[in-house]
């Protein structure tokens, strides 16, 4: 169902991830041309030659889109794929999201459920939605070989509190899955039960839907995120654009 390979801790983990998501959701790929995945990258790199990863994009169940970005070069060191599960845009419920990542000798992981709603006003939303994952959030965080990954307080300003952004070990990151299978397993209740009426008590679903894009043009814009300026010499201009566009989803 996915394609990382099998030596890949890194793949491993997003595999398995992906694996569960499509599976519960009874997700669809929308692929590209002959079956192959929506958008395949090939390296503008001189040191690096051909296909060095792709974006596939799955539809379908209770959800808006998943997208996923799997790069990996041998020359540069790098195997990364990351995932993101969009809700729909009126939707209250959290978007699913998880990067896993080996760069050299370095393992990272970045795992988080994103608010739809202000989290600083609104507690019962906070208590329903988050509090339960405040125990797997410290299980997790307590895992013996991994320390914080440098984020911006930008960054972590518009994710979750709950969010695990992690450099590892190669013995932590081989230990992390359990915690990322029970975030997703408690997002998967939030999803099917949905938020209730008293957590999102005042919030249009247009306020919903303005606030959700306005989050996601942050998220992915590469002034508060970096990356997308450092991979855009790997893969090119028109591939970043058209990555960024189907995660921000103004197409919705």
């Amino acid at each position: 169902m996915s394609d990382p390979a099998p030596e890949s801790l890194p793949g491993k983990l997003f595999s398995a991830t992906l694996d569960r998501l499509v599976d519960r959701l009874g997700l669809q790929e929308q692929s590209g041309d002959h079956g192959t995945p929506y958008l395949t990258l090939e390296s503008q790199l001189p040191m690096v030659e051909g296909e060095v990863g792709n974006i596939r994009v799955f539809t379908g169940g209770p959800l808006f889109r998943v997208v996923t970005c799997s790069l990996a070069a041998a020359p540069m060191q790098l195997d990364s794929h990351m995932l993101f599960a969009f809700t729909p845009g009126t939707s209250a419920v959290p978007h699913f999201t998880l990067d896993s990542v080996k760069a050299g000798e370095h393992f990272a992981f970045h795992l988080d459920l994103i608010p739809r709603v202000d989290l600083g006003c609104n507690l019962p939303y906070i208590d329903e939605v988050f509090g339960p994952l405040t125990p797997l959030f410290e299980a997790g965080n307590a895992t013996e070989g991994l320390s914080q990954a440098h984020l911006s307080p930008r960054q972590n300003a518009i994710m979750s509190p709950w969010m695990l952004a992690k450099r590892a070990t190669e013995e932590a990151f081989s230990a992390i899955d359990d915690t990322v299978k029970a975030y997703q397993e408690h997002w998967f209740s939030v999803l099917e039960k949905g938020v209730s009426k008293t957590a999102v008590a005042g919030i249009s679903p247009a306020e919903l839907v303005e606030r959700n894009l306005r989050n996601k043009r942050i998220i992915f814009d590469p002034e508060v995120d970096a990356v997308w300026h450092r991979i855009t010499g790997m893969i090119g201009k028109d591939a970043v654009d058209t990555t960024r566009a189907l995660l921000i989803g103004e197409d919705e």
